[in-house]
């Protein structure tokens, strides 16, 4: 399978996984990169009127972890530890997390991730470990060509 083929299926399987129902992100991955993009919705206000640092770290873990499991063609990769800042609120529009592996060895990861505001303000970051589990890439995981 080429590399395109892989990052496609990613893709698909990401866009397959239940939770996503609720967040309605998009995907897009390359080679050691990784772009979500979640439409901010009411429904992710705390009290304060803006997104709850959850949807903050859905963003910056998901960008992370497919930049790093595009590298990974056989087994889906595990978050060992992710490490969350916050820097400012959002209200409205969408927000845009953009990840990058940065180190590879044989079982660990680690990546960092970007996010921001439709204004391109930086709204957090993110980096973490991340390891090859021994789940296998399969169509039964949603991991297939549309």
């Amino acid at each position: 399978m080429n590399e395109e083929s892989h990052f496609r299926r990613l893709e698909n399987m990401y866009r397959s996984a239940p939770c996503n129902a609720y967040y309605a992100p998009q995907i897009r991955i390359s080679r050691g990169v990784a772009e979500i993009v979640i439409p901010i919705r009411r429904q992710f206000f705390h009290a304060g009127g803006a997104a709850h640092g959850s949807v903050y770290f859905k963003a910056l873990d998901d960008a992370a972890y497919f930049a790093v499991n595009s590298l990974v063609k056989e087994a889906l990769v595990l978050t060992v530890s992710y490490q969350v800042q916050l820097l400012r609120p959002i209200s409205e529009g969408e927000m845009c997390a953009y990840g990058k592996a940065i180190y590879s060895s044989r079982e660990l990861f680690f990546a960092e991730a970007l996010l921001y505001d439709g204004k391109d303000r930086e709204i957090a970051r993110g980096s973490g470990m991340f390891a090859r589990s021994k789940i296998k890439l399969c169509p039964e995981i949603g991991y297939r060509d549309e």
